[in-house]
Protein backbone atom coordinates (compact mmCIF):
# COMPACT_ATOMS: atom_id res chain seq x y z
CA UNK A 1 0.00 0.00 0.00
CA UNK A 2 1.17 3.30 -0.28
CA UNK A 3 1.92 4.24 3.34
CA UNK A 4 4.47 1.45 3.33
CA UNK A 5 5.97 2.36 0.43
CA UNK A 6 6.38 6.23 1.20
CA UNK A 7 7.98 4.72 4.82
CA UNK A 8 10.51 2.40 2.97
CA UNK A 9 11.43 4.73 0.02
CA UNK A 10 12.62 7.56 2.18
CA UNK A 11 15.76 5.40 2.97
CA UNK A 12 15.27 3.68 -0.18
CA UNK A 13 15.66 4.47 -3.97
CA UNK A 14 14.57 1.00 -5.41
CA UNK A 15 11.38 -1.02 -6.05
CA UNK A 16 11.12 -2.98 -2.65
CA UNK A 17 10.09 -6.05 -4.51
CA UNK A 18 12.64 -6.56 -7.38
CA UNK A 19 15.20 -3.99 -6.17
CA UNK A 20 15.81 -2.24 -9.37
CA UNK A 21 16.11 1.46 -9.11
CA UNK A 22 13.39 3.57 -9.35
CA UNK A 23 14.81 7.15 -9.52
CA UNK A 24 17.99 8.20 -8.17
CA UNK A 25 16.87 11.02 -6.25
CA UNK A 26 13.21 11.58 -6.34
CA UNK A 27 11.73 8.41 -6.29
CA UNK A 28 8.48 9.30 -4.29
CA UNK A 29 7.24 11.12 -7.67
CA UNK A 30 7.28 7.81 -9.49
CA UNK A 31 4.41 6.32 -7.41
CA UNK A 32 1.43 6.16 -9.61
CA UNK A 33 -2.46 4.93 -8.37
CA UNK A 34 -3.28 1.76 -10.02
CA UNK A 35 -7.05 1.88 -9.64
CA UNK A 36 -7.73 -0.77 -12.07
CA UNK A 37 -6.05 -2.94 -9.25
CA UNK A 38 -7.77 -1.36 -6.79
CA UNK A 39 -11.24 -1.95 -8.09
CA UNK A 40 -10.48 -5.22 -8.40
CA UNK A 41 -9.57 -5.84 -4.82
CA UNK A 42 -12.73 -3.99 -4.14
CA UNK A 43 -14.73 -6.53 -5.82
CA UNK A 44 -13.40 -9.51 -4.87
CA UNK A 45 -13.09 -8.51 -0.87
CA UNK A 46 -16.71 -8.31 0.13
CA UNK A 47 -16.87 -5.01 2.55
CA UNK A 48 -13.48 -3.58 1.90
CA UNK A 49 -14.70 -0.40 -0.13
CA UNK A 50 -16.97 0.25 2.84
CA UNK A 51 -14.66 -0.33 5.50
CA UNK A 52 -12.09 1.51 3.86
CA UNK A 53 -14.25 4.80 3.29
CA UNK A 54 -15.34 4.67 7.31
CA UNK A 55 -11.26 4.59 7.94
CA UNK A 56 -11.30 7.91 5.44
CA UNK A 57 -13.62 9.90 7.26
CA UNK A 58 -13.13 8.85 10.71
CA UNK A 59 -9.38 10.33 10.13
CA UNK A 60 -10.47 13.09 8.75
CA UNK A 61 -13.07 13.94 11.54
CA UNK A 62 -10.42 13.37 13.79
CA UNK A 63 -8.37 16.22 12.21
CA UNK A 64 -11.21 18.38 11.98
CA UNK A 65 -11.12 18.45 8.18
CA UNK A 66 -13.63 17.95 5.56
CA UNK A 67 -13.61 14.81 3.97
CA UNK A 68 -12.34 15.29 -0.25
CA UNK A 69 -14.73 14.33 -2.55
CA UNK A 70 -17.56 15.00 -0.18
CA UNK A 71 -20.77 16.46 -1.25
CA UNK A 72 -21.86 19.63 1.12
CA UNK A 73 -24.66 17.85 3.12
CA UNK A 74 -24.07 14.68 2.34
CA UNK A 75 -23.42 13.40 5.82
CA UNK A 76 -26.38 15.34 7.47
CA UNK A 77 -28.71 13.76 4.72
CA UNK A 78 -27.16 10.19 5.20
CA UNK A 79 -28.11 10.60 9.10
CA UNK A 80 -31.45 11.44 8.42
CA UNK A 81 -32.04 8.46 6.43
CA UNK A 82 -31.09 6.25 8.94
CA UNK A 83 -32.40 7.85 12.11
CA UNK A 84 -36.07 7.82 9.84
CA UNK A 85 -35.30 4.23 8.75
CA UNK A 86 -34.63 3.28 12.71
CA UNK A 87 -37.67 5.05 13.86
CA UNK A 88 -39.48 3.31 10.81
CA UNK A 89 -40.82 6.03 8.71
CA UNK A 90 -39.68 4.42 5.47
CA UNK A 91 -40.09 1.24 4.44
CA UNK A 92 -36.71 -1.06 4.13
CA UNK A 93 -37.08 -1.72 0.37
CA UNK A 94 -38.05 1.91 -0.57
CA UNK A 95 -34.98 3.16 1.17
CA UNK A 96 -32.30 0.22 -0.31
CA UNK A 97 -33.52 1.05 -3.48
CA UNK A 98 -33.16 4.81 -2.70
CA UNK A 99 -29.75 4.74 -1.65
CA UNK A 100 -28.83 2.74 -4.13
CA UNK A 101 -29.96 4.73 -6.74
CA UNK A 102 -28.16 7.63 -5.19
CA UNK A 103 -25.13 5.73 -4.46
CA UNK A 104 -24.83 5.49 -8.67
CA UNK A 105 -26.13 8.76 -9.55
CA UNK A 106 -23.05 10.22 -7.57
CA UNK A 107 -20.23 7.54 -8.79
CA UNK A 108 -21.52 8.43 -12.74
CA UNK A 109 -21.47 12.25 -12.02
CA UNK A 110 -17.79 11.82 -10.81
CA UNK A 111 -16.34 12.96 -13.78
CA UNK A 112 -13.22 11.94 -12.47
CA UNK A 113 -13.08 14.71 -9.94
CA UNK A 114 -11.66 12.73 -7.70
CA UNK A 115 -8.38 12.09 -9.28
CA UNK A 116 -4.88 13.63 -8.79
CA UNK A 117 -5.78 17.07 -10.99
CA UNK A 118 -3.50 19.12 -13.12
CA UNK A 119 -3.76 22.57 -13.85
CA UNK A 120 -2.80 23.48 -17.73
CA UNK A 121 -2.68 26.61 -20.19
CA UNK A 122 -3.02 25.99 -23.82
CA UNK A 123 -1.47 28.41 -25.76
CA UNK A 124 -1.76 28.45 -29.89
CA UNK A 125 1.53 28.77 -31.69
CA UNK A 126 0.65 29.20 -35.51
CA UNK A 127 -1.10 32.26 -36.81
CA UNK A 128 -3.00 29.04 -38.90
CA UNK A 129 -5.16 28.55 -36.02
CA UNK A 130 -6.55 30.59 -33.07
CA UNK A 131 -6.56 30.73 -29.49
CA UNK A 132 -8.81 29.44 -27.10
CA UNK A 133 -10.97 31.85 -25.32
CA UNK A 134 -10.72 30.07 -22.19
CA UNK A 135 -6.55 28.50 -22.49
CA UNK A 136 -6.52 27.51 -18.57
CA UNK A 137 -8.42 24.03 -17.87
CA UNK A 138 -8.08 21.90 -15.05
CA UNK A 139 -8.76 18.45 -15.46
CA UNK A 140 -7.29 14.75 -14.00
CA UNK A 141 -3.79 13.45 -14.06
CA UNK A 142 -4.92 10.33 -15.90
CA UNK A 143 -6.41 12.15 -19.28
CA UNK A 144 -4.29 11.77 -21.98
CA UNK A 145 -2.68 13.95 -24.53
CA UNK A 146 -5.74 12.62 -26.68
CA UNK A 147 -8.58 13.68 -24.87
CA UNK A 148 -6.82 17.44 -25.56
CA UNK A 149 -6.40 17.37 -28.64
CA UNK A 150 -10.27 16.12 -28.76
CA UNK A 151 -10.72 19.00 -26.78
CA UNK A 152 -9.24 21.87 -29.09
CA UNK A 153 -10.35 20.21 -32.10
CA UNK A 154 -14.22 20.82 -30.76
CA UNK A 155 -13.35 23.88 -29.77
CA UNK A 156 -11.80 25.51 -32.65
CA UNK A 157 -14.66 23.27 -34.61
CA UNK A 158 -11.60 21.50 -36.44
CA UNK A 159 -13.10 18.16 -38.87
CA UNK A 160 -10.43 15.73 -37.13
CA UNK A 161 -8.28 16.07 -34.07
CA UNK A 162 -5.38 14.21 -35.99
CA UNK A 163 -4.71 17.64 -37.76
CA UNK A 164 -2.88 18.51 -34.02
CA UNK A 165 -0.13 18.52 -32.51
CA UNK A 166 0.67 19.34 -28.71
CA UNK A 167 4.27 20.19 -27.54
CA UNK A 168 5.77 20.58 -24.24
CA UNK A 169 9.16 22.55 -23.94
CA UNK A 170 8.94 22.25 -28.25
CA UNK A 171 8.83 18.58 -27.95
CA UNK A 172 5.73 16.80 -29.49
CA UNK A 173 3.73 14.78 -27.21
CA UNK A 174 2.97 11.22 -27.74
CA UNK A 175 -1.10 10.56 -28.24
CA UNK A 176 -0.89 8.06 -25.02
CA UNK A 177 1.13 10.34 -22.62
CA UNK A 178 -0.82 11.07 -19.69
CA UNK A 179 -0.37 14.49 -18.34
CA UNK A 180 0.98 13.27 -14.69
CA UNK A 181 3.74 11.39 -17.27
CA UNK A 182 4.00 14.63 -18.84
CA UNK A 183 4.53 16.49 -15.74
CA UNK A 184 6.55 13.98 -14.29
CA UNK A 185 8.97 14.06 -17.16
CA UNK A 186 8.99 17.42 -18.81
CA UNK A 187 7.59 19.57 -16.34
CA UNK A 188 9.61 18.13 -13.04
CA UNK A 189 10.69 21.40 -10.85
CA UNK A 190 8.55 24.01 -12.74
CA UNK A 191 5.27 26.05 -10.97
CA UNK A 192 1.69 25.12 -12.40
CA UNK A 193 0.49 25.50 -14.54
CA UNK A 194 1.55 22.96 -17.23
CA UNK A 195 2.32 25.13 -20.29
CA UNK A 196 1.26 23.17 -23.72
CA UNK A 197 1.08 24.62 -27.05
CA UNK A 198 -0.98 23.42 -29.88
CA UNK A 199 -0.65 23.50 -33.71
CA UNK A 200 -1.35 22.34 -37.13
CA UNK A 201 -0.09 18.37 -37.89
CA UNK A 202 3.11 19.15 -39.39
CA UNK A 203 4.35 15.74 -41.10
CA UNK A 204 8.10 15.14 -40.88
CA UNK A 205 10.36 13.47 -43.17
Amino acid sequence: CRSCLVKYLEENNTCPTCRIVIHQSHPLQYIGHDRTMQDIVYKLVPGLQEAEMKKQREFYHKLGMEVPGDIKGETCSTKQHLDSHRNGETKPDESSNKETSEEKQEEDNDYHRSDEQVSICLECNSSKLRGLKRKWIRCSAQATVLHLKKFIAKKLNLSSFNELDILCNEEILGKDHTLKFVVVTRWRFKKAPLLLHYRPKMDLL
